[in-house]
């Protein structure tokens, strides 16, 4: 592989599904403030994801030399009846969260934006995966026992699929790795449609 490939974000769960896959990367998160824009919330995670990626791209920019680069930013949102939900302010925003999530289904989306750094020039890629999730009933107690976890005060929606939360889910409709936070599935093939490995 010819790129070195920088993950623009501090989320264990990317990382985490980068070096499932196989992926040799750098970590440098993206530390300024996000702004949305778009009410779209496929618009919104891709115009996130870029501001992350942009960040990055333009810190490295004088540094690279002649290297080949891949900086790679994502965001991801739940979304219930067209609210955005990112991760909750405290206890009660997530207790409220939950409690609107409560035996339905919800997207979650994530945008994907990949800066190809080469030759001194720039190319932007932006893309996004939807995925819907069903979950079941939860009682107020099950509700307040799963915030006492502390689990759900930093995952978008107020759960995460992969840890404790994954006893509420009932079923999902399409990509599971994007509930965690990265498409890797769709990532790796945008990218082999440009030309790109990222393996």
């Amino acid at each position: 592989m010819g790129y070195r490939l920088i993950l623009a974000s501090a989320s264990p769960r990317r990382r985490e599904l980068l070096e499932q896959i196989g992926a040799t990367f750098q970590v440098m998160p993206a530390k300024g403030e996000e702004v949305i824009t778009k009410e779209q919330p496929e618009q919104a995670v891709m115009e996130l994801s870029r501001q992350k990626a942009e960040e990055i791209a333009e810190k490295i920019a004088d540094g690279i030399a002649d290297e080949d680069v891949l900086v790679l930013g994502a965001d991801t949102v739940v979304v219930y009846e067209g609210k955005i939900l990112g991760k909750p302010k405290d206890e009660s925003d997530a207790r409220a969260m939950l409690s609107m999530l409560n035996g339905r289904t919800h997207s979650v989306f994530t945008g994907v934006t990949v800066i190809v750094m080469k030759n001194g020039n720039s190319q932007i890629h932006s893309f996004y995966e939807e995925t819907e999730v069903s979950m079941y009933p939860m009682t107020d107690a099950q509700i307040s026992y799963y915030i006492q976890t502390g689990e759900p005060m930093d995952k978008a929606g107020a759960y995460g699929i992969q840890g404790k939360g994954a006893v509420f889910i009932e079923k999902i409709h399409g990509d599971y790795n994007n509930v965690v936070g990265l498409p890797v599935a769709k990532i790796f093939y945008k990218m082999l449609e440009s030309g790109i490995e990222i393996l």
